[in-house]
């Protein structure tokens, strides 16, 4: 972890943006842990309503966004889904910086974990949402 991570604003709140799903992580108030927080369904909930409940209940105080780019870094039609749905989100909160970082291998590393644990990530796809979410947040934390 960087020095100039304890100068970013904590709790921060990782998002792995999905058409179905949405996982959600969470950093601690210090930012030294991120941990899985849930995982919204599309169809079943609205996205932004249910973020911003979880931005106050938790005092967020920062957003962090995964961007699925290409394995050559370059953006395509995800990405674009992605930058709307935060620009959404930015819109209805202005004053949480918004950071974007590399989602590139989280959905392939949270599953490699959770099969480490004992979880059959295929059956318990909630489940690797979070775990991207988490790893979209260490990846932030170990740029900054």
């Amino acid at each position: 972890m960087s020095d100039d991570l304890l100068s970013f604003p904590h709790p921060a709140l990782g998002i792995d943006y999905g058409d179905s799903r949405i996982g959600i992580a969470a950093t601690d108030p210090v930012g030294i842990m991120a941990h899985p927080v849930e995982t919204i369904h599309v169809q079943k909930t609205d996205a932004l309503t249910r973020i911003a409940e979880l931005i106050h209940q938790r005092g967020i105080c920062a957003l962090v966004i995964g961007l699925p780019l290409r394995l050559d870094g370059s953006e395509g039609d995800a990405v674009k889904k992605v930058r709307s749905f935060a620009q959404k989100l930015q819109a209805q909160h202005p004053t949480l910086p918004l950071h974007f970082t590399d989602e590139t291998f989280t959905t392939v590393s949270a599953a490699a974990k959770l099969h480490e644990a004992g979880k059959n990530a295929k059956k318990q796809k909630h489940l690797i949402d979070q775990a991207a979410a988490v790893e979209i947040l260490h990846a932030w934390m170990e740029g900054v």
